[in-house]
């Protein structure tokens, strides 16, 4: 028997692909207890559930059209097959890359002849539907509107903007999830001990499963095939273990030896911080992409970047944290792959700017002081005096209000009387810091002359 040889029926009824079928495709789960990672759309209940799994009373929901919008290798595909499958339904399927407004209407006439003649049902599978034009997808109303077929439509734009609002509002619209981490664990160990996939014949080393992952990233057609092309590799060597060198050269990929929890992960976080902080914004980038290829934390990544345009860049140019934080929120919201775009950028403004570490050394200078016990009382004029008895104990008395005078700017005792003069801030002459030194050299001489 080959390796990747694999027979049978799956015991629910649905059929199995021969031994040459693609991996990812023998793997396809063949019941809903089998898909991964969308326990939010499998929930008891729930209306993908009911599609699948008809109510034994013989009640259940009447056929209804779904579209699924995930990214690639989520199990849009699956999901089409199992709702096909479920009481027996014909199963028919097109290409938007390829079908045009002819085939779609030969399918749908197809479909509505065996409904009629012989109450067979059709489940018609689009795949990529937002790549239809607006005509091929008027062409689908009809039949979904009277039921001809029971349409499941797969996307990975956004179906709002790119599928028909007719079409939209007559299907389920159901949202698949990025798959995480551990569920391409569970997939590709699941392959590995299939009688469909590898069937125990070979061994996976960790690490190598651990490339494979990162190789993956939320893809699991990407992980089984490239599974696949490793077991190739390795059965041709004669080796019973796919190791790390096997997957390089299946995929001409090297793998990045970072491991989250060790040297390397603390020593690229510190190459990468003091490369933004030395401006070499290439090299900062290159440390950039060792996080991400190795799976890194993109949040992780965002706070470092936060920390340096505070730490680093400071006041020379204000708009570094601006950037910063909002690269933070805006990979929370979006995540990966696409928030490697948004940490570029902001990688890149902070490697760029004017340098100042002036507000960072202030705060720590003034947390020494207090700490070395330099926190007299605040003086009487600055303490709060709205409540009774306030007035009685002077306080607020002799407070001069700032708008009321030039510049907005009054000379008096500000800070408790230890530490009067002390300057903790010290501008630098980089960047925008060059102007506020101007500025806070006036400001000190109207604050002294009181």
């Amino acid at each position: 028997m080959d390796l990747f040889e694999a027979a049978g029926a799956d015991a629910a009824g649905v059929p199995r692909p021969g031994p040459g079928a693609p991996l990812a495709v023998r793997m396809r789960p063949a019941r809903l207890a089998e898909v991964v990672g969308q326990e939010h759309l499998l929930r008891a209940g729930s209306p993908l559930r009911r599609l699948v799994e008809p109510s034994p009373e013989g009640f259940g929901v009447a056929p209804a059209s779904v579209v699924l919008w995930g990214p690639p290798g989520t199990g849009k595909t699956t999901l089409a097959y199992l709702v096909a499958h479920a009481s027996g339904r014909r199963f028919a399927e097109l290409s938007a890359v390829t079908a045009g407004v002819k085939d779609v209407r030969a399918v749908i006439e197809d479909a509505r002849r065996r409904l009629v003649t012989s109450g067979e049902e059709t489940v018609l599978f689009i795949d990529e539907v937002h790549r239809f034009s607006k005509s091929q997808q008027d062409a689908l109303l009809p039949s979904v509107e009277n039921r001809w077929v029971t349409l499941v439509a797969a996307t990975t734009e956004n179906p709002h903007f790119s599928v028909i609002s007719p079409l939209l509002s007559r299907s389920l619209l159901l949202t698949l999830h990025p798959l995480g981490p551990e569920a391409i664990t569970t997939l590709v160990r699941r392959a590995l001990d299939s009688e469909h996939g590898l069937a125990g014949r070979l061994a996976l080393a960790e690490e190598a499963l651990d490339h494979l992952v990162r190789l993956a990233g939320a893809d699991a057609r990407k992980a089984l095939t490239v599974l696949e092309a490793a077991a190739g590799v390795a059965q041709a060597e004669g080796s019973e273990t796919v190791t790390v060198d096997h997957v390089e050269r299946a995929v001409d990929v090297a793998a990045v030896r970072y491991d989250k929890g060790g040297d390397q992960h603390y020593d690229v976080t510190s190459a990468f911080i003091k490369s933004m902080r030395g401006s070499d914004v290439d090299a900062a980038l290159h440390y950039l992409a060792r996080m991400v290829v190795a799976g890194e934390d993109p949040r992780f990544i965002a706070r470092r970047v936060v920390i340096a345009a505070a730490e680093d860049v400071g006041m020379a140019d204000p708009t570094a944290l601006q950037t910063a934080v909002a690269a933070a929120q805006a990979v929370a919201l979006i995540g990966m792959p696409e928030g490697r775009i948004v940490l570029a950028q902001a990688v890149v403004h902070v490697a760029t700017a004017p340098k100042s570490n002036a507000a960072y050394a202030a705060v720590d200078a003034a947390i020494a002081d207090v700490r070395a016990g330099k926190a007299g009382p605040v003086p009487a004029h600055l303490r709060d005096s709205h409540y009774a008895g306030a007035e009685r104990l002077g306080h607020g008395a002799s407070y001069r209000y700032a708008h009321s005078y030039p510049h907005g700017i009054v000379g008096q005792q500000y800070a408790p009387a230890e530490i009067d003069g002390t300057r903790y801030y010290e501008p630098t002459a980089h960047g925008h810091e060059r102007d506020i030194g101007a500025r806070l050299e006036r400001i000190r001489e109207i604050l002294a002359g009181r």
